[in-house]
C-alpha cells in the first residue's frame, strides 16, 4: 500500500473521459424515463419540465467547463470547488454527499438490472430485482467489477468505452422504431394531463428529480481531473457528453407518448422502454430493449463503480475526509474507498431483500444527496466570476458571460432544492448528520480546528434536522 503521490498511473486521454461522463449519464434511468416522467405528468408538463433542465443541465455543463479551465489546480470536481469557495466543512459535506449519492444509485442500478432480466419467463425468479436470487446475483457482479478496478483505473476506463458504445445500439433501434411507430394523436391526448396529476407546475416539478438524476454523471470529468492527459479535455468531454444526452433523453421521453397514453405509460413496469417498444412493433420490442438495458446499466456500474470510489479516494488524501480513504495499491487504484463504498453497496442490496424501496425510490434519495453539491459549484463558479479571480483584465466579456452562466446554474440550483420537496432532502439529512463523525476525525488527522465559528452552526442545524428525521423513520411518521 502507499499514498496516492507515489504511483504514476496513465492519463486519461479525451475519449475516456468523455465515455466516462456519457456512460455515467445514459445508464438505467433513461430506459426507464417514459414511466418516471408520465407517472406524474402529461405531455405539455413535462415539455416544460425538459426545457427547464435543458437551460439549467446547460449552464451546470458551462460551469463545470469554466471551473475546470479557471481552476485548474483544483482536484476533485464537485468537492473541491465546494471546499475552495465555502470552507472545509462545506466541502466534507460535499464530498459526503457525493459518494452517498453515488452508491447508493449503484444498488438502484442492480435492482433494475435484475428486474430487466426477471422480464424473461425463464428468469422469473429475479422478481422485480429485489429477490432472494437477484440479490445474490447482484452481489457477484458488485464483487467482480471491485476486483477488476482493483487492477487498475486504466483499464477499467477502456473497458468502459466499450461498454458505452454498445450501449448507444439499442437506444439508436428504438429511436428510430418510435418514431415510425409515432401517432400523433396519441401524443395529443390529454397533452396538459388529467386532473389526477395536479396543476401544471405541480407536474412540473414532479418531474424535476427524474430529470436531474438522469443528468447526475454531467461532472464525472471533473471527478477524474487530475487523472486527465489535458486539463482542457475535461471540459470538451462534459459538453460532449450533455449535448449527445440531452438529445437521446427528450427523445426517448416524448417519443414514447406518441405510442402510448399517459396513464399506460405511468402503469409500465421499469425499464419502461421495453413496454414503449413491445406496443410499437411486439414481444421482440421489449427483449431488446431489455437485452439493451443489461449492458448500458452494466458499463453504468463500471463508471459509477469508478467514480463513487475516486471521490472519498481524493478527499482522503488531501484531508477532506479522513487519510484512510486515500490508500491506494500497486495498481493506482482506490482500495480502501473501493472497499467500504461497495461494502456499503452489498449491505444495502441486503436491506432491499426486507424493504420495498424500489428503484424511483432509491434515485430520488439518490439525487436529493447531489442537490446541494450542485447549488455549491454553482455558487463558487457565480464567486469567482464576481472577484475576477482567474480573469485577465482582457477577458471582461468572457468574465460577464461566465457570471451569467454561474447566475442561472445556482437559480437552477435552489429551484432543484425546492422542485424536490422536503421527504427526501429530510431523509438526507440522517446522512450527512452520520458524516460529522468522518469529518471530524478527518479535522483531528490534520491538526485542525474542528469548525470555524460559522460552520458550528451549520453543522449543528444538520445533527439535529438528522436526528429528528431519523426518529420520524423510526416512528413510521416518515417513509421511504
Amino acid at each position: 500500500m502507499s499514498d496516492g503521490t507515489q504511483v504514476a498511473a496513465p492519463k486519461l486521454k479525451l475519449g475516456a473521459l468523455t465515455a466516462l461522463v456519457v456512460s455515467a449519464l445514459i445508464a438505467a434511468g433513461i430506459f426507464s424515463l417514459p414511466q418516471n416522467m408520465a407517472a406524474s405528468a402529461g405531455a405539455g408538463a413535462i415539455i416544460i419540465g425538459w426545457v427547464i433542465t435543458f437551460f439549467g443541465m446547460l449552464t451546470l455543463a458551462f460551469v463545470f467547463q469554466t471551473l475546470a479551465n479557471r481552476k485548474p489546480e483544483i482536484e476533485g470536481g464537485v468537492y473541491g470547488y465546494a471546499r475552495a469557495g465555502f470552507g472545509p466543512y462545506m466541502g466534507f459535506n460535499s464530498a459526503w454527499g457525493y459518494w452517498i449519492s453515488a452508491w447508493i444509485g449503484n444498488v438502484s442500478y442492480f435492482v433494475v438490472i435484475f428486474s430487466a432480466l426477471g422480464s424473461f419467463s425463464a428468469l422469473g425468479f429475479f422478481g422485480e430485482g429485489n429477490t432472494l436470487p437477484a440479490i445474490v446475483c447482484s452481489s457477484v457482479l458488485l464483487w467482480m467489477l471491485h476486483f477488476m478496478i482493483c487492477r487498475g483505473i486504466q483499464s477499467a476506463a477502456f473497458i468502459n468505452i466499450l461498454t458505452t458504445v454498445a450501449k448507444l445500439v439499442p437506444l439508436a433501434l428504438f429511436l428510430v422504431l418510435v418514431i415510425v411507430a409515432f401517432k400523433v394523436d396519441t401524443f395529443r391526448l390529454d397533452f396538459w394531463g388529467t386532473a389526477a396529476l395536479g396543476s401544471i407546475m405541480d407536474q412540473v416539478k414532479s418531474t424535476m428529480l427524474v430529470t436531474t438524476w438522469v443528468f447526475i454523471g454531467i461532472e464525472g470529468a471533473s471527478v477524474f481531473s487530475s487523472r486527465a492527459e489535458n486539463m482542457r479535455d475535461v471540459g470538451k468531454a462534459t459538453m460532449i457528453g450533455f449535448a449527445l444526452s440531452i438529445v437521446m433523453f427528450v427523445a426517448v421521453t416524448l417519443l414514447s407518448m406518441g405510442i402510448l397514453t399517459q396513464p399506460e405509460l405511468a402503469a409500465l413496469k421499469n425499464p419502461s422502454t421495453a413496454g414503449v417498444l413491445k406496443a410499437a412493433v411486439g414481444d421482440w420490442g421489449a427483449t431488446l430493449m431489455n437485452i439493451g438495458l443489461v449492458i448500458s446499466v452494466g458499463g453504468a456500474l463500471l463508471a459509477w463503480t469508478l467514480l463513487a470510489a475516486e471521490v472519498p479516494y481524493l478527499a482522503g488524501k488531501d484531508g477532506t475526509m479522513p487519510k484512510f480513504f486515500g490508500v491506494v495499491n500497486k495498481n493506482g487504484a482506490p482500495v480502501n474507498a473501493l472497499w467500504l463504498t461497495n461494502g456499503l453497496v452489498q449491505l444495502f442490496l441486503i436491506i432491499t431483500l426486507f424493504n420495498s424501496a424500489g428503484y424511483l425510490t432509491l434515485l430520488l434519495l439518490a439525487t436529493s444527496m447531489i442537490l446541494i453539491p450542485y447549488l455549491l459549484c454553482a455558487l463558487y463558479a457565480l464567486i469567482i466570476a464576481i472577484r475576477k479571480d482567474g480573469y485577465s483584465e482582457a477577458e471582461s466579456g468572457l468574465r460577464l458571460k461566465d457570471l451569467l452562466v454561474s447566475l442561472v446554474a445556482s437559480v437552477y440550483g435552489m429551484w432543484l432544492l425546492y422542485a424536490a420537496g422536503p421527504k427526501y432532502l429530510f431523509l438526507s439529512m440522517i446522512l450527512y448528520a452520520l458524516g460529522v463523525v468522518f469529518y471530524l476525525k478527518a479535522r483531528k488527522e490534520q491538526n485542525q480546528k474542528p469548525f470555524m465559528p460559522a460552520e458550528v452552526v451549520i453543522a449543528v442545524v444538520v445533527v439535529l434536522l438528522g436526528i429528528y428525521a431519523a426518529y420520524e423513520l423510526a416512528t413510521g411518521a416518515l417513509t421511504l
